[in-house]
């Protein structure tokens, strides 16, 4: 490795923004677990059904066309359904199946070694002049793998900065920006699309119980925002972050570091064979798909509609498109040495998720009761009429649901725990202004990547400080706030203005999508 003396990170940040990150972070950790929020936030819906039970709105109800009554949920009758319906609302729990299964194919595809593999090509392979960009872009496909851009980009990042005499702090502030500031920008889809739409879908039934979402609502936009993140998140690397770090010496124990181990010949050989396997089967699917009387197809001969089996089908292909070249490359490789490998591939990818299961049961417990209460539907409709009488902008109202959002994420980490409590309030207020559930879903997305990388409440973030103390000793929560906040304000700002672009020309947000309802 080339000794790199180059690279100063700026100090810590001080006066009025030091004192507003540390009371965020004093605050954030007071919070409970998400999961005690959800069952806090059920007996508080509970509590407040109960008091609001015995008042008479005026309010219509656009689901039936008559005065909204809020239903008490603390009487006997309320009780004991509860507690007959709680297995049934937890299995019911419609994020629960589409996470789980698409995790099990993602699993395979980890634990194969598959995806690291292909990550490790990318990087080798790339000019130095297009390093940066690069390895952002390849920090925002890491999110198919859930977690293997915190535990293999980053740290990879810091390697390959290193050894090619750039400072590794400038390596990890890209690779952290793309994989967790560029959460919600990807142009492959993953499980954090259905999983999105699971809760939106919830969410928007609560005005009109009939509505689906397609899995895919977003996904013309989190395609075009790749592209967005990208060139911010270079210009920002090279101009104004490396700059900085120019004068801190790289003063850790470079000797233990490790060695970018390029990909072996025979995990090559293994990845080309499992990819070439996993696009003959993308192939022969297009082709299925493109006859005329395609099974795939809806009864009206459409393949984009909500009806058609591929389109129900997006969460079991996601499943086979990381299974299928998963599994290949195991056996080819040698990593999988029989099928009883390959499950506990999967296994571990559910051993992972246990947590999320844990989350899910007081989650699916407490937007049922939201939706019983009417307590969904009645703040909905009252928030939209304060918003009327204000008449804001349509673009304001957007805009402000973006930055509560990031706000939000200061404190609650997980994606999908902010989106089950934000959903329900957001989707059913808006669709009351006419605004569609799909533009609030990519309002909150813009929201949720852009303050991920500056909240010391993220799992990964202490992993990240770690991964920078290995170059630079003191390193710290604050310093590493510092090193990212260019990061997260120019997303902020800049993606929110890219969605007010975006609608304004009318592209589409994704499949079966729309900017406006009703």
């Amino acid at each position: 490795m080339n000794n790199n003396n180059g690279g100063q990170q700026g100090a810590a940040p001080t006066g009025a923004i030091a004192r507003f990150l540390n009371t965020i972070e004093h605050v954030g950790n007071k919070l409970p677990d998400p999961a005690m929020i959800f069952l806090f936030s059920m007996l508080l819906i509970w509590v407040l059904s109960w008091v609001f039970s015995g008042v008479t709105f005026d309010v219509i109800d656009p689901r039936t066309n008559a005065p909204i009554v809020v239903n008490n949920l603390l009487t006997g009758d309320a009780l004991a359904g509860f507690l007959a319906s709680m297995v049934k609302t937890f299995t019911g729990f419609a994020p629960l199946g589409v996470v789980l299964v698409a995790m099990l194919g993602v699993g395979v595809a980890e634990h194969s070694g598959y995806i690291n593999t292909g990550i490790k090509l990318m990087l080798k392979r790339t000019p130095q002049a297009l390093l940066t960009p690069m390895i952002i872009l390849v920090g925002i496909v890491s999110h198919t793998a859930t977690d293997a851009g915190y535990v293999l980009v980053i740290p990879l990042a810091g390697v390959i900065f290193y050894a090619m005499g750039r400072h590794p702090l400038a390596g990890i502030a890209a690779a952290f920006a793309g994989v967790s500031g560029g959460f919600s920008a990807n142009f492959i889809p993953s499980g954090i699309d259905p999983l999105l739409q699971s809760f939106t879908q919830s969410a928007a039934q609560i005005i009109n119980p009939t509505m689906e979402i397609n899995p895919l609502n977003n996904y013309y936009f989190t395609s075009m925002s790749s592209i967005f993140i990208v060139l911010v998140g270079w210009y920002i690397t090279d101009k104004i972050i490396e700059p900085r770090l120019k004068n801190s010496p790289v003063d850790g124990n470079t000797d233990e570091l490790p060695a970018f181990e390029t990909a072996t010949s025979k995990e090559k050989k293994a990845f080309f064979i499992a990819t070439a396997v996993m696009l003959a089967g993308l192939a022969l699917l297009a082709y299925v798909a493109s006859l005329g009387d395609s099974p795939l197809r809806a009864e009206n001969g459409k393949l984009a509609d909500f009806s058609a089996p591929i389109m129900q089908s997006i969460v079991p292909l996601i499943f086979l498109l990381f299974w299928i070249p998963g599994a290949v490359y195991g056996f080819v490789a040698g990593t999988f040495q029989s099928s009883k490998d390959m499950v506990m591939a999967m296994t571990k990818a559910m051993e992972g998720m246990a947590y999320y299961v844990v989350m899910a049961f007081f989650c699916a417990l407490f937007i049922a009761a939201f939706a019983q209460s009417n307590l969904g539907a009645l703040l909905a409709i009252e928030g939209a009429a304060v918003l009327k009488a204000l008449s804001l902008p349509s673009g304001v109202t957007i805009v402000g649901i973006i930055f509560l959002t990031g706000f939000v994420n200061l404190f609650v980490g997980s994606s999908s725990a902010k989106w089950a409590l934000l959903g329900p309030i957001f989707v059913p207020m808006l669709m009351q202004l006419n605004i569609s559930p799909d533009l609030t879903q990519a309002a909150y997305r813009v929201g949720d990547s852009s303050s991920n990388i500056i909240t010391p409440l993220m799992p990964y973030f202490p992993l990240v400080v770690v991964y920078c103390q290995k170059y630079v000793k003191n390193t710290g929560i604050g310093t590493l706030i510092a090193m990212m906040l260019p990061y997260s304000i120019a997303f902020l700002i800049g993606w929110s203005i890219f969605l007010l672009a975006y609608w304004g020309l009318d592209i589409p947000l994704g499949i079966q999508s729309s900017y406006t309802y009703g």
